[in-house]
């Protein structure tokens, strides 16, 4: 069961995906039929109104123009019998309310009802016509609401001597729209059946798109997400198919881009901070290959990078980049190996001490107490001299041990490490510029040692000296030197004299100490000797006491 992500004091779910698309769509379709429905019966209504008068006026032109109309208004109402006749059958064939016929004095010639011949047209809409102008009205008479058309009739002179009303009930109208009303219900059904079934469709690819998720889960992992990534000390940064920026973490935004600045794409990408890591995922772009653990210099920054390229149903759509400075790794492992050193040396003087204990013991039990006394004079002599000048004149534990490891190693190779008399290093709370000291440090010593070699006898000096918030070392050997040729170059990476794919030592180390705002320089002559100087802030718990 796919656990459902849930919003903090959120009381109930809000309402599905699939529920509020088809309300949303529904609504909006129902609507529009509505209104569709709305304007075609309107349309409808108008267009069977239109038709129906039309077809009245029609018949209207085509009785006042007729022989029987024109010569029957020549003679009294009464006396006439043609024009009753023709009337009658137009208005059973064509089914009409009525067709009346009146002179000027608006007397009757014809009615449906043969009793009203002869009597006065009422009502005032015939008034128009009268006039010599064609009219239209909708009006209330003896047989009911009708829509009447009143045409004039003209004798063979061009006078007029009459009029011809034309009546046609309103319910043809009501009937034109009803008929047509069936035919438009099936279509709305049809419309509503086809909506149902887009709308269906159109539910099933949203959530295949958003693989199953309502959007408040959505909105939850979203959340997630951005909480997840900007808690990531590694810095992360992800691109499109077309090698855009999508996605950068607050890490990556710290480490890459300087304060104040943004990530502009209509920008020169080659000149931008970032332009290596671009160049790494653009890389995996075009290979498709991912790239584990690549050193990258960015923005004065060592960075130790993966590249993977992200595929979705088989296609690269883009690529991710982890990295995380490699400064950071180095002095972690730098401060474990100070540690290391540290119980190292601890661990050799504590056997040295115990064969001491048992010599002393010896002594004891042969009762020579002349040469017992002698030795224990000689082991604290040594003790002061070794340890305890150590330990008099580095303060801090760290270093202390890692400087006795390093004595140790020294004369393990057969050369002597030695430490100045006005050696005076405090101790310091900062962790981060003890251990970029043990980096600098180990490096110089350790460079030191391989250029003096196998052959025994070389000797390594070391001064430390601390004044206003500052700490001083010198580092000097007295082993071959460095050829001026690369003195100028030594601390580039991958400057190295020990062979291929080293050259990082020197400039690791010179890194991390400038990133603390202090200097690492050198002076060599060569086969006479090598000196390094380190100069960085101290911020010591004794400062000038």
């Amino acid at each position: 069961m796919r656990a459902i992500p849930q919003r903090p004091g959120a009381g109930k779910h809000p309402m599905k995906l699939s529920t509020a698309v088809t309300l949303m769509v529904s609504s909006v379709i129902m609507i529009v039929l509505a209104v569709v429905y709305t304007l075609y019966f309107i349309q409808i209504g108008n267009a069977s109104r239109d038709g129906l008068e039309e077809t009245a006026r029609a018949i209207a032109r085509t009785l006042a123009s007729t022989p029987e109309v024109v010569n029957g208004l020549q003679l009294p109402p009464r006396e006439d019998n043609r024009i009753q006749p023709l009337v009658s059958e137009v208005t059973a064939r064509n089914n009409l309310l009525f067709v009346v016929v009146t002179d000027m004095q608006k007397q009757r010639y014809s009615h449906p009802n043969p009793a009203m011949i002869g009597k006065h047209y009422i009502g005032d809409d015939i008034n128009p016509a009268l006039k010599g102008k064609e009219n239209v009205a909708i009006n209330h008479g003896v047989l009911g609401l009708a829509l009447r058309i009143y045409t004039p009739v003209y004798n063979a002179q061009q006078q007029q001597t009459g009029v011809v009303a034309v009546g046609i009930p309103l319910s043809i109208v009501d009937q034109h729209i009803s008929q047509s009303r069936w035919s438009m219900f099936w279509t709305l059904l049809f419309s509503a059946l086809v909506a149902a079934f887009g709308i269906l469709l159109l539910v099933r690819a949203l959530k295949r798109i958003l693989f199953g998720l309502e959007p408040y889960e959505i909105s939850s992992l979203f959340e997630q997400r951005q909480a997840m990534l900007h808690s990531l000390k590694e810095g992360v940064i992800a691109v499109d198919a077309s090698g855009r920026i999508t996605m950068m973490n607050q890490a990556a935004r710290l480490t890459l881009l300087l304060p104040g600045e943004v990530t502009d794409q209509e920008e020169d990408d080659s000149t931008a901070p970032h332009a290596p890591l671009l160049a790494s995922l653009r890389e995996v772009l075009h290979s498709g290959q991912p790239i584990q653990d690549r050193e990258v210099a960015c923005n004065r920054h060592l960075l130790l990078c993966n590249t993977l390229p992200v595929h979705s149903k088989g296609q690269l759509i883009g690529a991710i980049c982890t990295f995380r400075d490699k400064t950071e790794i180095s002095l972690l492992m730098q401060r474990l190996d100070g540690m290391v050193n540290y119980v190292d040396a601890l661990r050799a003087h504590s056997h040295e001490f115990m064969n001491k204990l048992h010599v002393i013991l010896g002594l004891l039990h042969m009762r020579s107490y002349d040469k017992l006394e002698e030795y224990i004079i000689q082991t604290a002599h040594n003790y002061q001299t070794d340890i305890g000048a150590i330990q008099h004149k580095i303060k801090s534990p760290v270093i202390a041990g890692f400087l006795l490891g390093k004595i140790t190693r020294t004369e393990e190779a057969g050369h002597i490490l030695t430490l100045a008399d006005d050696c005076m290093v405090p101790d310091n709370p900062n962790q981060q510029q003890v251990t970029v000291l043990i980096t600098a440090l180990g490096n110089l010593i350790e460079n030191a040692l391989d250029a003096m070699g196998q052959q025994p006898g070389g000797e390594i000096s070391l001064l430390l000296h601390y004044q206003d918030g500052w700490l001083t070392g010198e580092v000097s050997d007295d082993g071959p030197g460095i050829a001026p040729e690369i003195i100028q170059t030594i601390f580039a990476k991958g400057v190295s004299t020990k062979g291929e794919n080293r050259g990082v030592g020197l400039f690791l180390a010179r890194q991390q100490v400038e990133g603390l705002g202090g200097t690492l320089s050198v002076e060599s002559e060569p086969g006479v000797f090598t000196q390094f100087f380190v100069h960085i802030p101290w911020d010591s718990k004794r400062k000038d006491r």
